[in-house]
């Protein structure tokens, strides 16, 4: 078996994990997006999210075979301690324990610039169906992750309703005055 190796995403990958994203755009309901993003608008979010956060790759022989990154919970500044993760996997690629070190990798990232909580946004089917299961629920259970809340029926995709479900995890102290992660922009 190959060395998977975990490296720092560039604008220059945009082409792949665009072609790992649109699976789950066209398929799934685990993005509520409804079309594929263009490939110059998937490589704006990667600028916009790599300007401040990490957006790591899981690569083998040259190919990329998921990302993970993090971003704002919220622009305001009270919120600079906690971002929002989001993953994806080839689909050919899940099961190898990928997402767990891709994970990791980020964690120890934003544990290091300071970040004290980690949230994850996650479609959930009331019922299981072929456009969505509770995996990635249990993912992030299995890393940590605690259910925060829950909006029901607040999506709909493929004619159905889905929930949607927030997940914590907190990876830093909450002293008084910790430093700052970033400065607001003025």
């Amino acid at each position: 078996m190959n060395a998977v190796t975990i490296r720092d995403a560039t604008p220059a990958d945009a082409e792949r994990l665009l072609a790992i994203y649109a699976w789950y755009v066209e398929e799934t309901a685990i993005t509520f997006e409804y079309d594929v993003p263009t490939l110059a608008e998937f490589r704006g979010r990667m600028e916009r999210t790599l300007a401040r956060y990490p957006y790591l790759i899981a690569e083998e022989n040259g190919t990329a075979l998921g990302y993970a990154y993090a971003g704002p919970l919220s622009e305001r500044p009270a919120y600079q301690w906690s971002c929002e993760l989001s993953i994806y996997l080839d689909r050919a690629a899940r099961g190898r324990g990928l997402g767990r070190r891709l994970y990791q990798a980020l964690e120890s990232r934003l544990r290091g610039m300071g970040v004290r909580n980690l949230y994850a946004c996650i479609a959930y089917p009331r019922v299981e169906d072929e456009y969505l299961t509770r995996n990635s629920a249990e993912f992030h259970a299995h890393l940590g992750f605690v259910k925060a809340g829950t909006f029901r029926r607040c999506g709909n995709k493929f004619g159905r309703w889905y929930d949607m479900i927030w997940m914590e995890k907190l990876i830093g102290g909450h002293g008084p005055e910790p430093d700052p992660v970033w400065e607001p922009k003025d």
